[in-house]
């Protein structure tokens, strides 16, 4: 017996005798439900976007559903198993995932689904675990706060002196990112961290010759 023999007797038969119960198709689907829909709600607690995508989540909670569906097809009959490796090799998704957190989440749903299609349920099981454990003790590690941007707007540049003596008083250290000057007065965007805001805020409008100030903030994180 050649090496061909003993590759058709011993896999290429039990790939396409397709024998697979229902009551196992069943209960891999159902598991790959009850996983999906852990998922979505860890998706949904720890979330940090903006808006919030909930057509995302969806996909999240339904994709463990089909991959585990397309891994039994695939396992169960060699013909429909090249099929799918020949029609997923086309498929091209056109929608870039802005958010390097949710490309994690798209792969974690896909592995699930992959996982307990092959019938690891107990992989299955601890990669959830485990995936959503670190993703919520990441979540409780502080982080350095984000430093603001703050935009003063004067009917000259002779205020600027006492623009930053009001600054200093609020904070140990600020930069000065931009100094634009024009007919109509000028303008300064002066990058610095502060904790009290709003007395920042009031304290720099007081200053004789300045029309306006605004103080912007994000979530983002610190580079050094």
């Amino acid at each position: 017996m050649n090496f061909n023999d003993l590759f058709k007797n011993s896999v290429l038969d039990k790939l396409q005798s397709g024998e697979i119960s229902t009551t196992a198709i069943v209960v891999t689907l159902l598991l790959s439900v009850a996983f999906g829909l852990i998922i979505y709600f860890a998706y949904k607690f720890n979330s940090r976007s903006g808006f919030y995508n909930r057509s995302f989540n969806r996909s999240l909670a339904i994709l463990p559903v089909i991959t585990s569906a397309i891994m039994i097809a695939m396992g169960s009959n060699l013909t429909i198993s090249l099929g799918m490796v020949g029609a997923l090799s086309i498929v091209r998704f056109r929608n870039a995932v802005k958010d390097p957190a949710d490309l994690t989440y798209l792969f974690w749903s896909i592995s699930i689904g992959i996982v307990t299609g092959a019938g690891l349920f107990e992989l299955a099981l601890i990669l959830l675990l485990i995936v959503a454990l670190l993703i919520s003790v990441l979540d409780l590690i502080p982080s350095f706060r984000a430093p603001c941007l703050l935009v003063v707007t004067a009917k000259g540049a002779e205020c600027e002196k006492e623009i930053l003596a009001q600054i200093k008083k609020f904070t140990k250290s600020h930069k000065i990112r931009s100094r634009n000057i024009s007919k109509n007065g000028t303008e300064w965007i002066i990058e610095l961290q502060v904790k009290k805001e709003a007395e920042l805020v009031s304290e720099v409008a007081k200053v004789e010759g300045v029309d306006s100030v605004h103080l912007m903030t994000h979530d983002g994180d610190v580079r050094f």
